[in-house]
């Protein structure tokens, strides 16, 4: 496993910053920053789809609501949707579609919004929106490391189409261009879980997942992204494979970008056992019979894979050099503030 050598024993402190609250829709629309981010974002999602184009990858539009969504999303609460008498809901994640996507094509992506009602407090981390949207890629397969090394190819080619074709938005943001190249160009290295929590310096639980202030901290410290890997069973959902030669952890990563950004990739190897997956349901109490159509295709037959999410705000932010994640959102809604 490589390291990163140089991500400091103790980072600095974390970086929390009083709230801004997002200004009314005309006065944020208007702002010369807020337009110079959107034409960044743009740029950031014609970088991938060259990307993936390239590879052979189809894009596909996901469904906005369905019978059940992703119930692995770190604390936050599903909205439900009343579909002609039945209790539907909103997509808090592609994962499932993407999965099923797979007998179609062996390599799939979509681009599209999320919705998930975020705790309260979260709406002072700089990270979180109850609505986003996810560059979201699945290939079948494809082991751990092979989608890690897509999602770093994405990210630098989605870098490098800012750099060459938005000079000028990104001098009106203010960013560093040399910083930020050379932030992508060089490789990004690989901790695991437990390496992480060894060089952290922050309280935490090594059989959880890195909560958003200790990944915070990490950020702040790191020279540039990096994955971490190998997090523990039970702290991701059904569908990330547990890994057979070491139980209890899971073939899964999250890239973490530098500058306060935290985590702005996640993914993994997929489980694609029929068996497996209810029982990993079982384990997470998760009901079965509430995923009959996705069990459905999944007992007939579906590929190995492995893919990821990139939260596209998030590396707005980071591009950009953004303070809140919620400036890379035309329409931003932060949680608990009513807004259009």
């Amino acid at each position: 496993m490589t390291t990163q050598q140089d991500l400091p024993m103790t980072a600095p402190a974390a970086r929390l910053m009083p709230l801004d609250q997002p200004p009314g829709p005309r006065e944020h629309l208007t702002s010369p920053v807020t337009q110079a981010v959107m034409k960044i974002q743009q740029a950031l999602v014609a970088g991938a789809r060259e990307y993936l184009s390239s590879e052979g990858a189809v894009e596909l539009f996901q469904p906005l609501i369905g019978p059940v969504t992703d119930p692995g999303a770190r604390g936050a609460k599903q909205v439900d949707v009343d579909y002609y008498g039945h209790r539907y809901k909103m997509m808090a994640s592609a994962i499932l579609y993407k999965q099923a996507s797979l007998v179609a094509f062996d390599k799939v992506f979509f681009i599209a919004p999320n919705v998930r009602l975020e705790p309260l407090e979260t709406s002072s981390t700089h990270r979180h929106l109850t609505e986003f949207h996810q560059i979201d890629v699945e290939f079948a397969g494809a082991s751990r490391d092979d989608a890690i090394a897509v999602a770093e190819r994405l990210v630098r080619q989605a870098v490098r189409k800012v750099l060459t074709t938005q000079a000028d938005a990104l001098r009106v943001v203010g960013r560093d261009t040399a910083k930020l190249a050379a932030l992508v160009e060089r490789p990004f290295e690989v901790l695991t879980h437990g390496e992480v929590l060894d060089r952290l310096g922050y309280p935490h639980d090594e059989g959880t997942e890195i909560g958003w202030e200790a990944e915070e901290f990490i950020s702040g410290g790191a020279p540039a992204p990096f994955f971490i890997v190998d997090y523990p069973k039970g702290s991701r959902g059904f569908y990330d494979k547990e890994d057979p030669s070491r139980p209890s952890t899971l073939m899964s990563f999250d890239l973490i970008a530098p500058e306060y950004c935290g985590e702005i990739c996640s993914g993994s190897e997929r489980e694609s056992d029929y068996v497996k997956i209810v029982t990993r349901m079982r384990e997470t109490g998760e009901n079965p019979a509430k995923y009959s159509w996705y069990l459905d295709i999944v007992r007939q037959g579906i590929p190995g894979s492995a893919g990821f999410g990139i939260g596209l705000e998030r590396l707005t932010r980071w591009v950009a050099g953004l303070d809140s994640v919620w400036q890379a959102s035309a329409y931003p809604k932060l949680p608990g503030v009513v807004s259009p």
